[in-house]
């Protein structure tokens, strides 16, 4: 049996979870957000805790069970308390700055490079760590919006300058055999 799928998602306080068959809609502080389930899942809410059941034990149906209850968790986590990636910018000459909601890369091209941020997503900007912070309610729209981020400059092997994720590891490289 799924171990996630069968634990109850808490309700907290000020988050309201409307459920009509397998469409969730999750309504809080940070904002609102909306999911259509697969069918065969049976998602109740009673005395503020949400319950995700399934119908056989074909994997499917497990993975299908598991996939329901963490999406359903994540919706009213986000409402509640939101989402944060963090990346740092690494290399001489290389900085992040906000114009107004946009953040503005400097990366080494020839031109700086603006990103405007998709409804619900606000960057923040340490300039004195070099480190960019992309914060919202939605996981998913967190994650793809950081990783968009990343892709402008990504981490080289060589000497590690880029833009990575905080927590990430580079391999690096030895460079030419005749360098010491």
């Amino acid at each position: 049996m799924s171990r996630i799928g069968r634990m109850p998602v808490e309700i907290p306080s000020g988050v309201d979870v409307l459920v009509k068959g397998t469409h969730v809609s999750v309504k809080g502080p940070k904002g609102e957000l909306q999911h259509t389930f697969p069918a065969d899942m049976d998602i109740s809410v009673k005395e503020g805790v949400v319950t995700v059941n399934r119908p056989t034990d074909e994997p499917t149906h497990r993975a299908l069970h598991g996939m329901t209850r963490a999406l359903i968790n994540n919706m009213v986590v986000g409402v509640s308390t939101g989402f944060s990636k963090v990346l740092e910018v690494n290399g001489v000459g290389y900085r992040a700055e906000m114009n107004g909601n946009n953040l503005v890369l400097n990366v080494g091209y020839s031109h700086p490079v603006e990103v405007e941020p998709p409804k619900g997503i606000e960057f923040e900007v340490d300039e004195r760590t070099r480190q960019i912070t992309v914060k919202g309610y939605d996981k998913q729209m967190v994650g793809h919006v950081a990783a968009n981020v990343r892709k402008i400059r990504p981490p080289e092997p060589y000497k590690g300058k880029g833009i990575k994720y905080l927590d990430e590891r580079i391999r690096r490289k030895a460079g030419k055999a005749g360098k010491v």
